[in-house]
């Protein structure tokens, strides 16, 4: 089979990477820089936000097949912040990734989708939760991009193509490292919130520290791949205690928060 992978030189993205290539599975690889390569993958430098480098890929691969098996999304970044405190650049960057970027990556390559091909959303556990204080921009970009997926999931079964979402909670990645140090600098350099910040830093600590080997993601995407009718939601490491939470009515959620962290 024949599968592109975005964010492919990333945790999971690499993860999944090495284990199709093992599984005998020719692999088109995307990333912004590519580091440590896996032998007989392809690889291609681009950038997601940028339209022009994704259709040189397209073009590049169409050289050496005109079919798709599968498109897996893995590019993503993460940022932590307040909502009133955050500056506009950044707040548009993350949507132009996470969202629009799995956008620009679908739209140019599903030409190459073959009839039942798959395509693979990475998404997270807080996508369809409440979202907590500070994790707000990073939680409305996932929730923006499973309504976007619903979306295309609709669409694409006309074409008798499938849309999967993988819904994952806390992973070992760099993602998780980025996490934690942009967790630190907003505690350090928000004028609103200090002792708020200090208090939500060990909820997120607790949150993280359940994580699982990016391995477990790779399975799930081979088996999304592999299959002829795959689900819909893939659901794995969901935190207990924010499922717990989303359980009670929402005032409720609201008045918790506040008094655990104020």
């Amino acid at each position: 089979m024949n599968v592109l992978i975005t964010g492919a030189c990333g945790g999971m993205g690499k993860a999944t990477t090495v284990l199709l290539k093992e599984k005998g599975h020719n692999v088109f690889a995307i990333d912004r820089k590519i580091t440590d390569r896996v032998e007989g993958v392809n690889y291609f430098e681009a950038d997601v936000t940028k339209q022009d480098e994704l259709f040189g890929v397209f073009e590049a691969i169409k050289e050496k097949t005109d079919i798709l098996d599968a498109i897996l999304n893995f590019a993503g970044i993460y940022n932590l912040d307040s909502l009133i405190e955050i500056n506009e650049e950044d707040f548009v960057k993350i949507f132009n990734i996470n969202l629009f970027g799995v956008y620009r990556v679908n739209k140019i390559f599903a030409p190459l989708l073959k009839k039942n091909g798959k395509v693979v959303i990475t998404s997270s556990e807080l996508a369809p939760l409440y979202p907590l204080p500070f994790t707000g921009l990073y939680a409305i970009t996932k929730a923006a991009l499973e309504k976007y997926a619903d979306s295309l999931r609709m669409e694409l079964n006309l074409l008798d193509i499938r849309v999967s979402v993988i819904r994952p909670g806390a992973v070992k990645t760099d993602l998780l490292d980025v996490s934690t140090a942009a967790l630190d600098r907003f505690c350090e350099n928000t004028a609103l919130y200090k002792c708020n910040a200090e208090r939500f830093k060990k909820i997120v600590d607790n949150v993280e520290s359940k994580k699982i080997e990016t391995y477990r993601i790779a399975k799930i995407a081979l088996k999304i791949v592999n299959s002829k009718k795959p689900k819909y939601v893939y659901n794995i490491n969901r935190n207990v205690m924010l499922k717990l939470l989303n359980i009670l009515p929402k005032r409720w959620q609201v008045a918790i928060i506040k008094r655990i962290i104020k």
